[in-house]
């Protein structure tokens, strides 16, 4: 090798090494290190809402030179959003469906990581007056059922469960967001929904929770990655580790999400 390219590669190196040690980091306590300043912006599926917002306001106490914004809407819309240009720093989905499409289009900075899990349950008016116990009786016509739509992780993790058991069902409606579908039951609109079971903690009693056997149930994993065009990109990769460290865990077991 030419003395030149020796070089370079010491070089390059260097770099590698110094852009390592600046990156933030966090302990358990999610306690992060590097210049973590400015606006921070944070697109989170629709489930994510409850627990990111104490995830904002817990990396904000930590870090009061931060500002942060976050948008939640489903998945597909956010992935949209980054895909015609909308100005972030960080995705979070409730799948990794959504998530492959933006890394197909070379806007993520890094290998998403999964975070969290979660699993469906039936929503119900609270008291359950009409006695549902469980997927097989969401296909009585009688019943106002409402879904995620389609192109919704919780819709199409929703249509995989009533498939695998054999169960049609003829949605009254099909929301463009998790938390949509669950409103209205909340509200009085629907007798029943398919949602994840964190939207049912976050629900706080306006809603009761039919739980969906494990054996019918799938696991929803929820994947989070720094966008390539990040405006702000260490207070992007701080977030990411506060989110993975044990204070971000606590925060999202609370809200009824499982560890990975």
């Amino acid at each position: 090798m030419k003395p030149d390219g020796r070089a370079r590669l010491v070089g390059l190196a260097l770099v590698v090494a110094v852009a390592a040690c600046a990156a933030p980091t966090a302990d358990d306590d999610g306690d992060t290190t590097g210049d973590v300043s400015g606006e921070l912006i944070v697109f989170a599926t629709a489930s994510l809402t409850d627990a990111f917002d104490q995830m904002r306001d817990a990396f904000v106490s930590a870090h009061d030179s931060v500002e942060v914004v976050v948008n939640n809407a489903g998945s597909q819309t956010l992935a949209s959003q980054i895909l015609e240009g909308a100005q972030a720093d960080v995705f979070a989905s409730a799948d990794t469906v959504q998530m492959d499409a933006v890394g197909d289009a070379d806007e993520l900075a890094g290998e998403p990581v999964v975070f969290a899990e979660n699993r469906l349950a039936i929503a119900v008016e609270p008291g359950n007056p009409l006695g549902i116990g469980g997927l097989a009786d969401l296909a009585d016509p009688q019943l106002v059922v409402v879904l995620a739509a389609e192109e919704v992780p919780a819709g199409r993790y929703a249509r995989q469960v009533l498939d695998a058991v054999g169960v049609e069902v003829a949605p009254a409606s099909l929301e463009q967001s998790v938390r949509a579908a669950l409103s209205k039951v909340e509200l009085g609109e629907a007798d029943a929904a398919i949602v994840f079971a964190s939207d049912l903690v976050a629900s706080a009693g306006r809603a009761d929770d039919v739980p969906i056997p494990s054996e019918q149930n799938v696991v929803a994993r929820y994947p989070i990655a720094v966008l390539t065009h990040a405006p702000n990109p260490a207070a992007a990769e701080a977030f990411v580790a506060f989110v993975r460290s044990d204070a971000g865990q606590r925060i999202l077991a609370d809200a009824g999400f499982a560890a990975p």
